[in-house]
């Protein structure tokens, strides 16, 4: 399996729903280090999995959709929902409408909360009329 991959980073302000978030339920900031992960078990014919110029693009086109956001206000989430799966996995989706790559092509995103902490979404690319119930820009 041959894998490239990415990174870039985000600064959002969110809060989280619920006692088993102690302090986090405040509204606060985050920095996340993203880094994305394509994987495909042949090679194309430039003998590349896929552009990495082309991959850095599409990744930041997602994440300036997050940057410097409050995510309770944004669309893709609810409002007490954005947790770092969650966010994981709204990127992951993205990412999915805007690559051009193959259907099935693997794709992991991972975000780093901390040095210490991080949360990762992996899974195939799939257009968005094959997820049942899921449109575009809705975590």
């Amino acid at each position: 399996m041959y894998t490239v991959g990415v990174r870039d980073h985000i600064m959002v302000a969110h809060r989280l729903d619920g006692d088993f978030f102690g302090p986090a339920q405040r509204m606060h900031g985050a920095t996340y280090v993203v880094s994305i992960e394509v994987e495909q078990e042949e090679l194309d014919e430039h003998c590349v999995v896929c552009d990495i110029g082309m991959l850095r693009a599409k990744l930041r086109s997602v994440l300036e959709q997050l940057d410097y956001r409050n995510l309770d206000d944004h669309p893709g989430f609810s409002p007490g929902r954005s947790t770092t799966e969650v966010i994981a996995r709204y990127i992951h989706r993205e990412l999915g409408h805007v690559l051009p790559l193959r259907a099935g092509t693997m794709l992991t995103v991972v975000l780093d909360e901390s040095p210490n902490a991080w949360a990762k979404y992996r899974g195939p690319i799939r257009p968005a009329s094959t997820m049942p119930g899921v449109e575009p820009g809705v975590a």
